[in-house]
């Protein structure tokens, strides 16, 4: 950790304008001068993912597809059960993430991980359904993220697994058992994300809910660095397909 690169985070997060008419274009405007320095300010930011990837359970010999995977860092995480799968693969539709992602398969000698420069709703993967798709913190930086989670569903095998980690706010009344948030939370955390077209959604966990069984559920807030204090809501989902 810098607080050099820290600076260049921040300034990218607070005054680097996104530009683009594609969702791709708009991704790589905001990610391409920050790629090399995102590991280290997001691990600080983003909380769970670790959690989240040690936690979903994946057969030996399993495919498992890491859906906006980004820089890959996600798959540092299944640590010694990396080598019992048949193959992992990092969708994304940003170029200098994947580039990242690159980098570290070759540094760590992944021989069974791969990447893939796509569209996450539309992502049709080789061999058919897969055993396992995770989403960690890719899901309120999806537009349709409806589309993806309805893709997700249906590339998972009957009794695979979904992995989700992401920011979230909650309804204003939520059902029976789900955090409720205070009303600034609704309306602050949408608005301070949404500058950098980050949107948490107060459907994502229904929407898993309702469709897949509930296997682990946690709501939680997390430090924002440089915030003073201020802590984010963000979940994990565990859930698998019925079937």
């Amino acid at each position: 950790m810098s607080f050099a690169s820290d600076l260049r985070i921040l300034y990218n997060l607070t005054f680097k304008r996104i530009r683009g008419t594609s969702h791709q274009e708009r991704l790589e405007s905001f990610y391409q001068h920050q790629a090399d320095d995102y590991d280290d300010f997001r691990k600080r930011l983003l909380h769970g993912r670790e959690e989240m990837m040690r936690a979903i359970e994946i057969p030996a010999n399993g495919r498992l597809l890491d859906m906006g995977g980004g820089t890959g860092s996600n798959i540092e995480h299944l640590s010694d059960r990396l080598h019992t799968l048949d193959r992992v693969t990092i969708v994304d539709l940003c170029p200098s993430l994947l580039e990242t992602a690159k980098r570290r398969i070759r540094e760590r000698g992944w021989t069974n991980v791969q990447t893939a420069l796509a569209d996450v709703t539309t992502y049709q993967p080789e061999g058919g359904q897969v055993d396992a798709i995770t989403f960690s913190y890719s899901l309120t930086m999806i537009p349709d993220w409806f589309r993806a989670l309805e893709q997700a569903y249906a590339l998972l095998k009957p009794g695979g697994m979904i992995g989700v980690v992401d920011f979230y706010v909650s309804r204003k009344w939520p059902a029976e058992g789900l955090r409720k948030h205070w009303a600034y939370q609704r309306f602050f955390w949408p608005i301070w994300f949404g500058f950098d077209n980050v949107f948490p959604s107060p459907d994502h966990l229904p929407w898993l809910r309702s469709h897949f069984e509930t296997r682990q559920l946690v709501e939680r807030l997390g430090r924002v660095p440089y915030m003073l204090g201020l802590k984010a809501p963000y979940y994990i989902f565990l859930g698998r397909k019925p079937g």
